[in-house]
């Protein structure tokens, strides 16, 4: 019996995209071949999310980018597990670098909102990652260590949680239709979560890596 763990393609669009341009992403996603034994999760705008929904490929899930640790209440533009739910949707993003280091969230507040969103059914997509500042002060296990263990006490289903290791340092634009398969052989890979190239037809080459 084969071992080989489920493969994962995130896409996270971040703040791109309009309707022309995901009618096209529709359209070059249409007919894609989707493995299997590979969950594909695209992770739209907050504003296009049903747009998508009604009109992606059925065998990819789209997820929110956000969402915080209540279920309601006076908190101006932001998002809830239970609307995610509402909405028909499964998957959100939590801890992305940028909600880390562009709006302050730190590991105290991601785990809380792991936490919440976990309780209202929603899967997670976890990130963590080191900074450069951090790498080349030798940091690296300890930033990383402490990240996790934030959000590994709050979970006590893993099959809900992805966990994406994203080093800040690195940039954006590492997985390719070049690259991609060489990195999804590597023993210790089992996914991605792509930014910039979810938005291109490459991103088709990227769900098949591992094929």
């Amino acid at each position: 019996m084969s071992t080989q763990r489920r493969f994962f393609v995130g896409g996270n669009w971040k703040m791109n995209g309009n309707k022309a341009s995901i009618d096209e992403i529709v359209k070059n996603l249409a007919d894609t071949n989707i493995p299997e034994d590979t969950d594909v999760v695209i992770a739209p705008t907050a504003a296009h999310l049903v747009y998508v929904k009604e009109r992606i490929n059925s065998k990819i899930q789209v997820s929110a980018q956000n969402s915080y640790k209540v279920a309601k209440g006076a908190f101006t533009g932001e998002i809830s597990p239970a609307i995610i739910k509402d909405l028909g949707l499964n998957w959100v993003i939590l801890g992305h670098s940028e909600r880390r280091h562009v709006f302050g969230e730190g590991d105290e507040l991601i785990a809380e909102k792991v936490q919440h969103a976990l309780s209202e059914g929603l899967s997670v997509i976890a990130c963590i990652g080191e900074k450069l500042s951090e790498r080349d002060s030798g940091l690296t296990e300890e930033v990383v260590f402490k990240q996790t263990k934030a959000i590994a006490d709050v979970v006590s289903d893993w099959s809900k949680v992805v966990i994406a290791y994203e080093p800040v340092w690195h940039g954006t634009g590492s997985v390719n239709a070049k690259n991609c398969q060489n990195l999804a052989a590597q023993g210790d890979i089992d996914g991605f979560l792509v930014g910039g190239a979810s938005l291109k037809p490459e991103f088709a080459d990227i769900i098949n890596a591992r094929q």
